[in-house]
C-alpha cells in the first residue's frame, strides 16, 4: 500500500497575509523537497480545498502548479467532501500509487476562511448540511450539532461534563503544537460553566465546544511501498476504509454515527487490531459532542457511555488511548480542506518520533477519523511506521 514519505504544514489561525496560493505552494515547496524529491519527480497532484464561497478564487487544481514550472502538465484534481475534504485527497492519492497509476503523489489540504465575514462564515458551512431540512437552523452549523448534543442529552443524561473535560483536553494539548491555533489552557471549570468569555452557541453547545474558523495548509508525500522501502522515512497505511451516509439527518438515528461505526469496523478488521492496540487517534472534534459520540463509534466504550472515556482520563495523553495529542480541531484550528491531510501530516509525525512536544511516546500504530457533515463522509486511515 501507499506511503507518506514527506510532508509539510503551516501553523493555522489567521492569516491575513496570505492568500489560498501563498499557502498551497509554500507547503507544496516544503513537502517535496521533505520527501527528498524534485518537482518533476511528482505524477499526480491532488488538492482537497472546500471552498462554499470562502474564496473568489474557485477552480484551484491548478495553482499547486505555481509552486514550480516543473509541476506544469502534471495531472491535477480537485476533490472536495465537505469537512473530510482532506481526507479525501488522500485516500484518492493513495488509490493512484496503489494502482501503479502513479509512484508519488503529492497531496495538498488549503482552507482560507478568516477573510470572510462571520454570518457569511456560517452561511457557507451550512451549506454541509440537507438545506430542505436544516438550511433554516439557528446557528448555523453549530445549530445542527447544537441539536445532536440535545437529542444526546435526553437519551443519555446530562454530559456537560464529559463535554467540559474533552474541551479542556484539547486545548491542554494544543498549549504545545507550535501549529495550533489556540494555545491558551482552558479549565474544566471554564469549559463547563457559562460566562461572558464562554456563552452558549446552540442548545447546551457553548463556545468551548466549537472548533475554531482557521487558515492554513498541509500536504504530503504518498509514494509507492518499493519507493518507500528506500526513503529517509515512511509512514504506511495499514488500513484505509471511506463510508458514505445519507445527507438528511431524518434517513438515519444521528446519536448512532453509523458510517463512523461502519468505517472504523471495516479498518480495524483489515488491519487485524482493536481500537486499543492503536497508540493514539486523531478524531473530529468540529464539536465535543462529535468527539463524545466518536468514543463510541470507533469501539472504545459501548453506546451512551462516551463520558466514561472523558471522565476517567481514558484519552488523555497517558491514558489507554490518547486522542488528539495535536489538540484537534478544536484547538489547533479547522481549515476545513487542509484538516483531513493535516491529521495525517501528524500522526505520521508521532510514528516517526518527530512530533515533538505532542509525540506520544513509543507510538507505533494511529488512527484516524476525518468526518464530513454530521456523519455524512466517514474516513478511517491506521498508519504504522514503514522506516
Amino acid at each position: 500500500m501507499a506511503a507518506i514519505t514527506g510532508w509539510a504544514h503551516t501553523p493555522f489561525g489567521k492569516h491575513a497575509e496570505e492568500t489560498v496560493e501563498t499557502l498551497i505552494t509554500k507547503v507544496t515547496r516544503e513537502a517535496i523537497a521533505d520527501a527528498g524529491l524534485e518537482p518533476q519527480e511528482i505524477d499526480e497532484i491532488i488538492l482537497g480545498h472546500f471552498n462554499a464561497g470562502f474564496s473568489k478564487q474557485d477552480f484551484t487544481a491548478s495553482l499547486v502548479l505555481q509552486a514550480s514550472d516543473a509541476l506544469r502538465f502534471k495531472p491535477a484534481t480537485r476533490v472536495e467532501n465537505a469537512c473530510a475534504t482532506g481526507s479525501a485527497a488522500v485516500h484518492q492519492g493513495a488509490r493512484a500509487v496503489d494502482s501503479g497509476s502513479a509512484r508519488h503523489v503529492l497531496v495538498v489540504g488549503v482552507e482560507q476562511m478568516t477573510t470572510t465575514p462571520g454570518p457569511q462564515i456560517g452561511e457557507n458551512l451550512l451549506k454541509a448540511s440537507y438545506l430542505p431540512e436544516d438550511g433554516d437552523t439557528p446557528a448555523g452549523f453549530a445549530g445542527v450539532f447544537g441539536k445532536i448534543a440535545g437529542l444526546y442529552f435526553q437519551k443519555y443524561g446530562d454530559q456537560s461534563e464529559a463535554l467540559a473535560h474533552i474541551a479542556s483536553k484539547a486545548h491542554k494539548n494544543g498549549m504545545n503544537n507550535p501549529y495550533a491555533q489556540m494555545r491558551k489552557e482552558l479549565s474544566v471549570d471554564f469549559c463547563l460553566n457559562e460566562s461572558e468569555k464562554n456563552p452558549f452557541v446552540a442548545g447546551p453547545l457553548k463556545r468551548s465546544d466549537c472548533s475554531l474558523v482557521s487558515d492554513g495548509a498541509a500536504a504530503l508525500v504518498l509514494s509507492d511501498d518499493q519507493t518507500a522501502l528506500a526513503a529517509q522515512k515512511a509512514v504506511a497505511f495499514r488500513a484505509r476504509a471511506h463510508k458514505q451516509d445519507f445527507l438528511p439527518l431524518s434517513k438515519r438515528d444521528i446519536l448512532q454515527f453509523e458510517g463512523c461505526k461502519a468505517a472504523w469496523h471495516e479498518a480495524l478488521s483489515a488491519a487485524g487490531l482493536e481500537i486499543t492496540d492503536l497508540s493514539l487517534v486523531e478524531t473530529h472534534d468540529c464539536f465535543t459532542i462529535a468527539e463524545l459520540i466518536e468514543y463510541e463509534a470507533m469501539g472504545l466504550t459501548p453506546e451512551g457511555q462516551g463520558a466514561v472515556a472523558a471522565l476517567e482520563g481514558w484519552t488523555q495523553m497517558g491514558g489507554k488511548l490518547p486522542v488528539n495529542p495535536s489538540g484537534g480541531l478544536k484547538a489547533k484550528g479547522h481549515p476545513i480542506g487542509a484538516t483531513g491531510v493535516s491529521m495525517h501530516v501528524l500522526a505520521a509525525m508521532q510514528l516517526t518520533g518527530t512530533a515533538n512536544g505532542i509525540q506520544v511516546p513509543n507510538a507505533e500504530l494511529a488512527g484516524i477519523f476525518n468526518m464530513g457533515g454530521a456523519a455524512v463522509a466517514n474516513y478511517v486511515s491506521i498508519l504504522q511506521r514503514l522506516r
